[in-house]
């Protein structure tokens, strides 16, 4: 008999996951279908959507062979049956309080902040770079946890060694990576350019480092499709680039400076962004979607 969810202690909301405290040890992290831009959470929510970002973190810890905060797999019966296949019990960790983001190319904030100085987080690049330009090497560019609603800040590395320490700032310098080149070398071999993740980080009892939260999704990544990979453009990824399109394109009327929400995702919008997630899921797994555990 599985337990019911309002049997476990609620204790925070996240804009896609709820957390609650399953007993001393561990925690049962939900992920909701819930989609957000621009710092909104839009409606309708994504059919699926979270299921498919837990499907993704459980190949990838299983897959990567690192530390990780996995108590129990996606069928444990500790996991309430409306949550089945969207839920993970993990091991409470003290959380290391820096979001570590590895990048191989120039896009996003990455790409601003070289624009501006040459330098992504205090790391000096060659001249000439352009919007999704590969690096001559991976870059550890971490940034701060923001609250929600709070954009993350990037910092450099030594703002990492004052909050952290040098010897666990450089761990987690090297263990990002690393991981990042592993994902980056399975996603190669399936046709898949993994440009950007990010990284969360637990402590185990002598102070290692344990892979937490989610890892290698469509919400945490950006990937793109080799085959149609253009250096000087921004490329089409795997992720919720259908919703932010036509937020700030001329169908939505919606006004991004203006103080007020955005409308609702028209159906062919959100149809469009369950498949593509579920494209990044079942191209780099190689497994069926269908397979994967629903509620029970």
């Amino acid at each position: 008999m599985r337990p019911a969810l309002q049997s476990y202690s609620h204790l925070a909301s996240g804009k896609v996951r709820e957390i609650y405290e399953i007993d001393a040890d561990t925690l049962l992290l939900v992920a909701s279908d819930r989609i957000s831009a621009y710092d909104h959470i839009l409606s309708p929510a994504i059919p699926d959507k979270g299921r498919i970002l837990t499907a993704m973190s459980f190949f990838w810890f299983d897959v990567l062979g690192v530390p990780n905060h996995l108590a129990g797999g996606p069928t444990d019966e500790r996991i309430p049956a409306e949550a089945v296949g969207r839920s993970m019990v993990v091991r409470k960790l003290p959380m290391v309080q820096v979001e570590c983001v590895a990048r191989g190319y120039l896009t996003g904030s990455g790409l601003l902040d070289y624009r501006a100085s040459g330098e992504v987080c205090g790391v000096g690049l060659p001249a000439g770079l352009d919007e999704a330009s590969r690096l001559p090497e991976p870059i550890f560019t971490p940034a701060t946890k923001a609250a929600q609603g709070d954009h993350d800040e990037n910092i450099s590395f030594e703002r990492v060694v004052e909050q952290e320490g040098a010897d666990r700032a450089e761990h987690l310098r090297t263990a990002t990576l690393d991981i990042y080149r592993r994902g980056a070398e399975l996603a190669a071999d399936r046709g898949i350019i993994l440009a950007d993740t990010k990284f969360e980080f637990g402590l185990g009892r002598d102070g290692e480092l344990v892979l937490a939260d989610e890892v290698l999704t469509p919400d945490s990544s950006r990937y793109w499709e080799a085959a149609t990979y253009r250096p000087g453009e921004v490329q089409p990824s795997f992720d919720k680039q259908i919703v932010r399109n036509w937020l700030t394109g001329p169908d939505s009327g919606w006004d991004r400076v203006a103080d007020t929400p955005p409308p609702s995702l028209p159906e062919s919008v959100v149809d469009r962004t369950r498949a593509r997630y579920i494209e990044a899921y079942e191209w780099i797994s190689q497994k069926s979607f269908a397979d994967w555990p629903d509620h029970e």
